[in-house]
């Protein structure tokens, strides 16, 4: 066994995080250039949910990331609160082509927090940013959009894998953050944290974090 391996199940925190946004603004390839570092030109939707997992180092700890994917349900309107359910992260995507895949992002955001925590860790991200000559929405739109709701917001390409580890380790990272600090405002050593693949609700944490326009391309 090669030195520094750690087995599939070996984490010290298990997030979920969900994916959400218009069909096709580019959520599955978001999601296989994180976990799988693989792209896709050929557009399909799925129907049904999919979610992949990646683990990351964050503090020393090993945060493993099980990221969910509407999977195609978004142009049904039939995503569930079953999708929503224990998330503490959410990247929320436009394509920054299309200005109609941003001018949704408010309708989505409220359909997060009707179903989540409010304090739920979001990042705005704004895809297909290699597109340049065809940006609709300028990345001041997006990060105006973003202190507004304090949300974190990037830019980001798939295809040309710009900020995707970015916006994932940034979600990953503070909600990491949030835990830790609650976990020593209670009194427990943060290392003894969760048990193994135990969900974590952040409420009531966020609010010590700030926010708002923490990134951009």
């Amino acid at each position: 066994m090669a030195a520094g391996y750690r087995a599939e199940d070996d984490y010290d925190y298990l997030f979920k995080v969900v994916l959400i946004g218009d069909s096709g603004v580019g959520k599955s390839n978001l999601l296989s250039r994180f976990t799988r570092n693989e792209f896709s030109l050929e557009s399909k939707s799925t129907i049904g949910v999919e979610f992949a997992t990646r683990s990351l180092q964050v503090d020393g700890k090993v945060v493993k990331a099980q990221i969910w994917d509407t999977a195609g349900q978004e142009r049904y309107r039939a995503i569930t609160s079953a999708y929503y359910r224990g998330a503490v992260g959410a990247l929320l995507v436009y394509d920054v082509t299309r200005h109609s895949t941003f001018e949704n992002v408010e309708r989505w955001l409220k359909e997060l927090r009707d179903h989540t925590d409010p304090n739920i860790v979001v990042m705005l991200v704004g895809n297909k940013s290699d597109l340049r000559h065809l940006v609709a929405v300028q990345t001041d739109e997006g990060k105006a959009f973003a202190e507004r709701e304090s949300l974190y917001f990037m830019e980001t390409s798939a295809l040309e894998s710009t900020n995707v580890e970015n916006a994932f380790a940034e979600v990953l990272t503070q909600i990491y953050r949030i835990v830790s600090k609650r976990a020593v405002e209670a009194g427990e050593d943060a290392a003894s944290g969760p048990g193994k693949g135990e969900k974590i609700n952040i409420k009531d944490d966020v609010s010590a974090v700030k926010k708002g326009g923490c990134c951009s391309s």
